[in-house]
């Protein structure tokens, strides 16, 4: 791995032997990264920002970074929790005294970058970067032809939680509901959400999504909901809350007396705790609207990702470069898969045997063939969304409602996705 500040100091010291008449033979960059001079990082703070779940395990791999690289055994390396949702509004409100290590989901990273949040991923590393991670992760850390950021994991996604003792079939939605009013169970889905809510918007087949421009900026949108595949999936958004057994929201720890839920890996251990002996996942189910057309659930997945705050001072930006790229390498991805839980997007890392057999994974990568890679939303989308979704847990959109009233809902909802690309 190519160390900026190493290079230059041995380029000196090889300049001086030869006007000296002495030869120097060439060393590999990786076999002098050791010797730079610890008194350019001797005193310095490094922040960094992970989540809750991530803290004691990052400490632990800082600890071990600095054991690897003797010349920052004199900076000061402090870990706080903020998770990867809160990442991009916290470091914009005050970029100054943010981290200058931290993770956040790949829906962020447009805003980070027109906010001048986000350092471009140092040269030397891009080449690594891009090669041992997956396309998708890559792409998701990428804006415009420009890598910003260092991709952590490939399982920001979600799949069906269910109780193989209730749940008789878990590919069919209207199945799932009914043996859970049978056996008086909840279902949760958050269809206030726009995270979740595309499940079914995208399993028709209806498009929501944007295009920026190198720095950020939403340039345009392109959206068809409002049509009949959009009111197909909002029916059957309406249909979903006209069960006895729905419930709204995505939190397996705020979850009671369930039998399936709509979550991600990240809640896994909860699940397994609850269901016991009777612990199963599998991907999306489909459903059947009135007319006889059956949907597969779709929706987004997405990456977490590691950003490195711009920083004026070289040899600091140089500490956070190699810290970034220490921990999301192949092996700290797999570490933090055994600690954690969170499922790597190396591509080394993904074969490892007990990630081939992570039953939840394994249920979101049969998800992920279906689901649209989560691009660039404006913050705006998230808060119109929860309204759209809202509006049918409220009772202002039922199963009473025309279609069109339907369509008038979503032309509103499309026109208003619409005008954010514009304002910007």
């Amino acid at each position: 791995m190519k160390k900026n500040a190493v290079s230059v100091l041995f380029a000196g010291i090889a300049a001086a032997s030869l006007l000296a008449g002495n030869l120097v033979p060439v060393m590999a960059e990786e076999e002098t990264t050791e010797s730079a001079d610890p008194a350019l990082y001797d005193g310095k703070e490094v922040k960094v920002w992970v989540a809750d779940a991530a803290v004691d395990f990052t400490n632990d791999e800082i600890a071990k970074f600095q054991e690897e690289y003797p010349q920052y055994a004199g900076v000061t390396f402090t870990v706080e929790p903020v998770g990867e949702g809160d990442a991009a509004t916290n470091v914009i409100t005050d970029v100054e005294s943010a981290a200058d290590v931290y993770g956040f989901a790949q829906d962020q990273i447009a805003r980070l970058v027109s906010a001048g949040a986000l350092e471009e991923v140092n040269p030397d590393y891009v080449d690594d970067v891009t090669e041992r991670n997956d396309e998708g992760s890559v792409n998701a850390a990428t804006v415009g032809d420009t890598l910003y950021a260092y991709p952590l994991t490939s399982d920001n996604g979600y799949f069906l939680y269910y109780d193989s003792s209730v749940v008789t079939d878990p590919s069919d939605l209207d199945k799932i509901l009914s043996d859970c009013e049978s056996a008086g169970k909840n279902f949760y889905m958050e269809i206030n959400s726009g995270w979740y809510q595309t499940a079914f918007f995208f399993g028709t087949g209806c498009d929501l999504s944007y295009e920026t421009d190198t720095d950020g900026n939403f340039t345009s949108c392109t959206t068809d909901y409002a049509s009949d595949k959009g009111v197909a999936a909002l029916k059957e958004i309406i249909k979903l809350a006209g069960s006895s057994a729905f419930q709204n929201g995505s939190s397996a720890n705020n979850a009671t007396d369930y039998a399936a839920i709509v979550d991600g890996t990240w809640d896994q251990d909860t699940i397994k705790q609850a269901f016991g002996d009777n612990f199963a996942c599998a991907k999306l189910p489909s459903f059947t609207t009135d007319d006889g057309e059956t949907y597969q659930l779709s929706g987004f997945s997405g990456y977490k990702l590691l950003g490195v705050k711009p920083q004026e001072d070289e040899d600091k930006l140089q500490i956070c470069d190699d810290l970034a790229n220490y921990l999301s390498d192949e092996e700290a991805q797999l570490d933090r898969y055994k600690t954690v839980g969170w499922g790597p997007s190396n591509l080394n890392a993904q074969q490892d045997d007990d990630v081939q057999d992570d039953a939840a994974l394994t249920a979101l990568k049969d998800q992920m063939q279906y689901d649209v890679p989560l691009g660039q939303y404006p913050s705006e989308y998230w808060d119109l969304a929860k309204g759209l979704g809202d509006d049918v847990i409220q009772g202002k959109l039922t199963a009473d409602s025309s279609d069109d009233d339907l369509i008038a809902a979503l032309q509103t909802f499309e026109d208003t996705c619409k005008s954010y690309a514009s304002a910007e």
